[in-house]
């Protein structure tokens, strides 16, 4: 039978009150086990001047063992130690190789303002890779007009599928909730002032000029907008953007373009779908609140919202969906070769694409806040 290997502590009597006695293996094989290393840290008694130590009974000690106790007692001897001669050798050598850390720096003012300086360089590469994508992306549709029996017809039919048709469950269901909460809480402040009939008017301009196209660009923005960055970066990673240069293939052209086509074909088909589901949702919701037929509210909602609300809410749509996807392509192209890369890219595809997606709403209901009222 096998002695217990587990490293562990157990208090022993010794000349001045009780001992920390050291016992199995103190090994790298043994603290490999993050289970074992964490529950031996939760045991080791405070490192103090008068705690003493017993290391004669441990069967082993290694110099990953050491250096556990070396920076347990504060890198400094304790007062009251047994050991063996091989041990004291091992604990010498790295109380010997063990450096003190470094105390943190003080970020200076110049620091600061190389630091800053370097974000603000970071920020302009971006913007400038960004604008020679979209110089490029216009490059490549003249040379789509121009030989379009040459374009890449069956990866844009492939992405509007799984960008478009794929999203419609979430994006219903999502609408939907959106539709009834926002009928619910408009619903408790019109019955107040007896306007129970203008819920159609609050419901169909705000689910039709903003929240059904902005609800819509979020959802895809997180959902196809990630995938977008995480293929090219993938592809990245493996060498099949390499691949593609040396055989003479336009990444522009055989990924940007048919993700920014697709896209910007089906934002607005998602949108209005988005926010069909929404006018159903407020729909069922304020006749169970008010008692507004879902006849009547069918009949009010073109009179309520004129056509120049949908129109401006599908044209944004358009300029949401060609954002999503060069943003996205934009974080993939990218990315380098490397795992952490691919996950760092990923991440802020899909914040800039939210944050631009907010930014671009606000300036369009800046721009046109007379347009449809």
């Amino acid at each position: 039978m096998t002695a217990d290997a587990t490293p562990r502590i157990e208090s022993a009597p010794a000349l001045q009150g009780q001992a920390a006695r050291l016992l199995g293996a103190w090994t790298a094989a043994q603290f490999a086990r993050p289970r074992v290393l964490r529950n031996l840290l939760l045991a080791l008694p405070p490192a103090g001047a008068q705690q003493a130590w017993d290391l004669r009974q441990a069967t082993q000690l290694d110099h990953v063992g050491a250096q556990v106790l070396w920076d347990h007692w504060g890198q400094r001897w304790p007062e009251q130690l047994e050991l063996l001669p091989a041990q004291r050798a091992i604990l010498e050598r790295v109380a010997q190789l063990t450096r003190p850390p470094e105390p943190a720096r003080r970020l200076g003012l110049r620091e600061a303002y190389l630091a800053l300086g370097a974000a603000v360089l970071h920020g302009l590469g971006h913007v400038q890779d960004f604008l020679r994508l979209v110089g490029q992306l216009a490059l490549d549709l003249r040379e789509l007009v121009r030989r379009p029996h040459r374009a890449p017809w069956r990866d844009f039919s492939g992405h509007l599928y799984h960008i478009g048709a794929t999203a419609l469950p979430i994006t219903a269901l999502v609408g939907g909730l959106i539709g009834v909460v926002l009928a619910y809480l408009t619903s408790l402040q019109l019955r107040q002032v007896g306007a129970n009939a203008y819920i159609v008017d609050i419901l169909g301009i705000a689910l039709i000029r903003e929240l059904g196209p902005m609800l819509a660009a979020i959802l895809i923005a997180g959902r196809s907008g990630s995938a977008i960055t995480a293929q090219i970066g993938v592809m990245r990673v493996t060498d099949e953007l390499d691949a593609m240069r040396v055989m003479g293939i336009s990444h522009t052209y055989r990924l940007v373009m048919p993700r920014a086509m697709a896209l910007s074909i089906a934002m607005p088909l998602i949108s209005g779908w988005t926010t069909v589901a929404g006018l159903a949702g407020g729909m069922v919701a304020a006749d169970l609140a008010l008692g507004i037929s879902p006849i009547y509210f069918v009949n009010a909602l073109p009179a309520a919202v004129s056509l120049p609300n949908l129109v401006l809410g599908m044209s944004k749509s358009v300029v949401f969906g060609i954002l999503i996807a060069l943003i996205g392509c934009h974080f993939g192209l990218r990315v380098q070769p490397n795992t952490e890369s691919l996950g760092q890219g990923t991440t802020a595809s899909v914040v800039a694409a939210i944050t631009m997606v907010i930014l671009v709403d606000a300036l369009f209901a800046v721009l046109f806040n007379g347009v449809g009222f």
